[in-house]
Formats: C-alpha cells, sequence, structure tokens
C-alpha cells in the first residue's frame, strides 16, 4: 500500500467550535429599540401581518447622529448539516451583522423573507414554491430600509446589505432586483453562495443570464464575498471567482475564505483572519462614503428611496409597534 507523500497531504479545515467565540448574540429584548438593545419591530401597514424585523441598536448610539446601516437576510431554514450547523430561516437567526461590528457603531436591522400572501415569513427562498414570487420581499424591503433610516437614524449614505447562503444569493437576486432597490446600498457582504454561480436551486431567474443582467445593476459597489472551505467545485469560492471572472464585469470584489469548514454564519463572532480583513474592509467603505455619496453607483442618479431631502429625518418618530 502506497503513501502519500506529506506535500500531497492536505490538512482540513477547522470547524469552529475550535475556536471560543469572543461575541455572544444578545439576547432578544421587549420594549422599544434602545442603544445595547435587540428588539422585533413591525413596519407601518404590517401591524395586521405575522411579518416583523429584528432591530439592534448600537450601544454608542445616539439620537442626535447619523449611524452606518448594516441590514441583513438569514439562509433558508430549517436547515441542519452533518457538522451542526443551523439555519432557521427567521431574521432572529441572523448574527453576521453582530459579528461583524462586534455591537458597535453599526445599527444593525435583519429583515425577513415574505411570502406569496405578503403577510408571513417565508424560511425558504422567497414566496412559495413553484413561482418563489420575489415582489412582496422586495416591497417590504423598499420600504423597511428608508422608515428605519428615519426612525432610528440610519444614513442613508452608509447603508451595507449582507446575506447568509440564502441572503448571499439574495444580496444580487433582491438587492440587485432593479433599479430602485439597486439605489439603496452603498456596499454588500455575500456569505456563503452568490447569484448566477449555481444555476440549479430551483427557483425561476436561477440561470446566469439572468443573474448576469442583475449583477450590471451593481456598478461600482463593493463586494466582500467570503465563504466556507468547500471541496464542493460547483459551488464554492473558486467557483464564484470563475464565474465572475467569466462574466467581464469590472466589479470591486474581494473574496476571502472564512478559513473553517463550517456554513454557518457564527464564524462571525470568533476571533478570525477572515473576520479581521472584513471589519478592514468594512472600515474603508464607511469612510470612503461621504454624506453627499447617495447616488445610483452607475447613473449618479439619486435615490428617491432613501433621501433624507424628500423624507425630513428630524420629524420622523423614533417609535414603532414592538413585537412580544
Amino acid at each position: 500500500m502506497s503513501t502519500l507523500p506529506l506535500s500531497a497531504v492536505v490538512a482540513a479545515p477547522p470547524d469552529i467550535s475550535s475556536v471560543p467565540p469572543d461575541l455572544t448574540l444578545p439576547k432578544l429584548s421587549t420594549g422599544s429599540a434602545g442603544p445595547g438593545k435587540r428588539v422585533k419591530e413591525v413596519l407601518t401597514g404590517y401591524e395586521t401581518t405575522h411579518l416583523y424585523h429584528v432591530t439592534w441598536l448600537p450601544t454608542d448610539w445616539k439620537r442626535d447622529k447619523q449611524h452606518p446601516v448594516i441590514v441583513e437576510l438569514a439562509g433558508n431554514g430549517p436547515y441542519r448539516n452533518g457538522f451542526g450547523d443551523v439555519s432557521t430561516g427567521y431574521p432572529e437567526g441572523s448574527k453576521l451583522g453582530y459579528g461583524i461590528s462586534g455591537g458597535k457603531q453599526f445599527i444593525w436591522i435583519c429583515l425577513p423573507f415574505v411570502d406569496d400572501t405578503g403577510t408571513r415569513i417565508a424560511t425558504r427562498w422567497w414566496g412559495k414554491q413553484p413561482g418563489y414570487d420575489p415582489q412582496p420581499t422586495i416591497r417590504y424591503i423598499k420600504q423597511a430600509v428608508p422608515e428605519l433610516c428615519r426612525r432610528h437614524g440610519g444614513d442613508p449614505d452608509r447603508i451595507i446589505l449582507a446575506g447568509f447562503s440564502r441572503g448571499a444569493i439574495a444580496c444580487n437576486y433582491i438587492g440587485l432586483y432593479d433599479k430602485e432597490i439597486a439605489r439603496l446600498w452603498t456596499a454588500m457582504i455575500p456569505y456563503s453562495h452568490y447569484d448566477g454561480v449555481f444555476e440549479k436551486w430551483g427557483y425561476p431567474g436561477a440561470d446566469r443570464q439572468s443573474a448576469l443582467a442583475r449583477l450590471k445593476r451593481l456598478g461600482h459597489r463593493p463586494q466582500f464575498i467570503c465563504q466556507e472551505d468547500s471541496g464542493n467545485r460547483a459551488r464554492n469560492l473558486d467557483a464564484t471567482r470563475q464565474y465572475l471572472g467569466e462574466t467581464n464585469i469590472d466589479g470591486k470584489f474581494t473574496f476571502q475564505s472564512t478559513g473553517f469548514r463550517n456554513h454557518n454564519d457564527s464564524w462571525s463572532l470568533r476571533p478570525s483572519a477572515a473576520r479581521g480583513a472584513l471589519r478592514d474592509w468594512l472600515r474603508r467603505v464607511v469612510q470612503a462614503s461621504g454624506p453627499d455619496s447617495n447616488h445610483d453607483r452607475t447613473s449618479g442618479e439619486k435615490s428617491g428611496l432613501c433621501s433624507n431631502t424628500s423624507s425630513p429625518r428630524s420629524t420622523e418618530p423614533r417609535t414603532g409597534r414592538v413585537v412580544r
């Protein structure tokens, strides 16, 4: 029996359990949003539905200050793999935004995917099988981002869209679905999967031609594309890098392996080179986004959704219905 030379032996990537977390996701609180509180809220007009989002105001939140915002979209659920990685599909299961920010400086908002009725959370993709209509989710996001920026002092010039798994695909599939929603974002952080890389997910528009049409709306917005160490050549980080190279899109793409084997956004709650690189990237992105930069990053048109001129922040109420 032959033995492989040491040079041919590649160490398996570690499990996240091998690195103790230095952050603990705060428990959901009751009452209204406030500094250092993580609460469920409901958008205006959705009070009679089962829809809600989860809001975290940073520990250093100030009422008279505008804060950058991380908007996060969750993975599919219910999901569990052989490594014990779990995703529920609900907003409260998201962790990326807290891990990235450490709970400071950034308002963190976890939004739901919405089913076809527009009244319930979709835990798998968006809408319902087989049509998976994205429009209820798109309408919700188009309302949520400006409304929550006004309510909580979010800076419309510094809004980062992040997502895990399903949410990573949705950064482009939902976040770039049309020009109006694309104008909301300053940058994106898709973690684990990417729109257009794998064409057999089963929802309409998963093909590369459709994905390319969406990708062209990205413009000059930077993306930090990260993924676990995976041997799945059809879907891993190398597959994403290859796909984007073949599109000939001159994008501001940064690629980063998490260094772990897990399909689990809890990696962001642990110290790692990947988290450090992500935080450095985000710091540069936020610093480069000035107060007059709320424009379509493709055409220079102002966004009508999040413009402070259309809805003065100083006159908006800071309260909303809270889900207990």
